[in-house]
């Protein structure tokens, strides 16, 4: 069997890198997958050019496709600050290291008088405070955690989201990936406040360029909340955003 280890924090901890956990959910056509932000469904279309057909199955040497994706409505993705920066930041320009020990830790919304469910600071710091190390990125799997998360519907739904004083806690205690089920960290319509966002990536008066947001994640239930390796999976777009493939790794601590 396969075994590797790090240390992190003072502490060794093995891992098993035969055993990675994909919490991504797949960018697949039709009208079926996870979809949020009004995004048009993914489309993946055959090129024709003159003779050549490219796909196989229709008497083609190759397959040969267009892929139209929306990066923020289908399916899981990471943002950096650019999201909501006029200066065309873009996630490879702040994304440059791709491994990091990750907390996941699960917690319910609470139903707001206003009829939101929010992800409050007070449900989650003890959570993230039991952590054997201080983590450098927080998974939140969100209650209950049912499978249709992996198809859902969000636009117009209003999905829960998280408080602003969670988004500020957790820039202080030094969470720089923040990776969630949800289809955003701020309300679905908010007039264009998103205070988490802002809070989170501390913009602008102190840019936290290196950190970043994963959201529409799925975490199953049989991943036990506790401490992960992360290697966080994007692509080389240069855009603020990336369909990404966050991979989890359990970490137990070396003995001996």
């Amino acid at each position: 069997m396969l075994s590797a280890s790090i240390q992190y924090g003072g502490r060794a901890f093995n891992y098993n890198p035969a055993a990675p956990i994909s919490v991504a959910l797949p960018l697949a056509p039709g009208s079926e997958q996870v979809n949020c932000f009004w995004a048009e469904p993914v489309q993946i279309d055959v090129i024709r050019v003159g003779s050549f057909v490219g796909s196989v199955a229709e008497g083609g040497s190759t397959n040969y496709k267009r892929v139209h994706v929306t990066p923020h409505g289908n399916g899981t993705h990471t943002e950096c600050f650019g999201h909501i920066s006029p200066d065309a930041a873009t996630l490879p320009s702040c994304l440059q290291q791709y491994l990091f020990v990750a907390w996941l830790i699960s917690v319910e919304p609470r139903h707001q008088l206003d009829g939101d469910y929010v992800v409050e600071l007070f449900d989650v710091q003890p959570l993230l405070q039991a952590a054997p190390v201080p983590p450098q990125a927080l998974v939140i799997r969100t209650l209950p955690n049912d499978e249709a998360k992996r198809t859902r519907q969000y636009s117009g739904q209003n999905p829960p989201y998280l408080s602003a004083e969670l988004a500020q806690y957790l820039v202080g205690q030094g969470i720089d990936h923040l990776l969630l089920d949800l289809p955003s960290v701020d309300r679905e319509l908010d007039n264009g406040v998103l205070a988490a966002h802002h809070i989170f990536w501390q913009y602008p008066a102190n840019t936290r360029r290196q950190a970043t947001i994963t959201e529409l994640i799925f975490v199953p239930n049989a991943v036990l909340d506790g401490l992960y390796l992360l290697n966080l999976q994007v692509t080389a777009l240069e855009l603020d955003a990336s369909p990404s493939n966050p991979v989890l790794y359990a970490l137990t601590e070396a003995t001996g």
